[in-house]
């Protein structure tokens, strides 16, 4: 008895508490198996792996959605591109239309023209027949609501005239269309070339 007490007197706290040296206890983790023992699985892998899942049915339906929307982007390209070239050609033929009405209506006057050159009249007569003629195209401008602009004898108006300069005039007020150059036309209200006109100087009126 006196040496066993002897034993445990010489022994650390450390090991008396962990019961001697080489003495097992209840309280002691269990060794491991070795390298290829499973790791246990708490809560936290259980829910991140959930989440993954989650996360990869979703990447799932956005992939779908944008191949949806590519596929829709597409088509409406086409749709787009269709409608330009459909558009374009339709503009093609509505001028070409346009221009064949204007054409046939001055083929009359191209036929009345070419008849005046093969003609052995004389020159009054060759006179009177472009006089006929150029009756006819006014009449076939007129059709067209196209009218000339009003220009000897009126106010010199620079949205309507171009002035080429002046000639002293007494007959007529300062600042009025004294000769007429070129003929301008207009389409109903809008100009297509402006008249070229020389523009009345009345001194007498100016110096008054």
């Amino acid at each position: 008895m006196q040496e066993q007490r002897t034993d445990l007197s010489a022994l650390e706290p450390l090991e008396i508490a962990a019961g001697g040296p080489g003495k097992e206890t209840g309280n002691e983790p269990a060794p491991d198996s070795g390298p290829d023992a499973a790791t246990p699985v708490d809560g936290e892998t259980v829910a991140a792996s959930s989440e993954a899942g989650v996360s990869h049915a979703e990447f799932d339906r956005l992939k779908a959605e944008r191949d949806q929307l590519v596929d829709r982007l597409a088509r409406l390209q086409a749709e787009f591109e269709n409608a330009r070239k459909r558009a374009e050609r339709e503009r093609i033929s509505d001028r070409d239309y346009a221009t064949g009405k204007v054409v046939e209506n001055f083929l009359p006057v191209m036929d009345n023209f070419e008849l005046a050159l093969k003609s052995k009249s004389t020159e009054e007569q060759l006179r009177s027949g472009v006089e006929l003629i150029v009756k006819q195209m006014e009449e076939i401008l007129r059709q067209m609501q196209v009218v000339p602009v009003p220009a000897v004898g009126e106010p010199f108006d620079p949205r309507h005239h171009e002035a080429l300069g002046s000639v002293e005039r007494d007959d007529l007020p300062d600042q009025y269309v004294a000769e007429e150059i070129r003929r301008g036309y207009r389409l109903r209200e809008r100009l297509l070339r402006p008249s070229l006109v020389r523009v009345a100087h009345n001194s007498k009126q100016t110096n008054e």
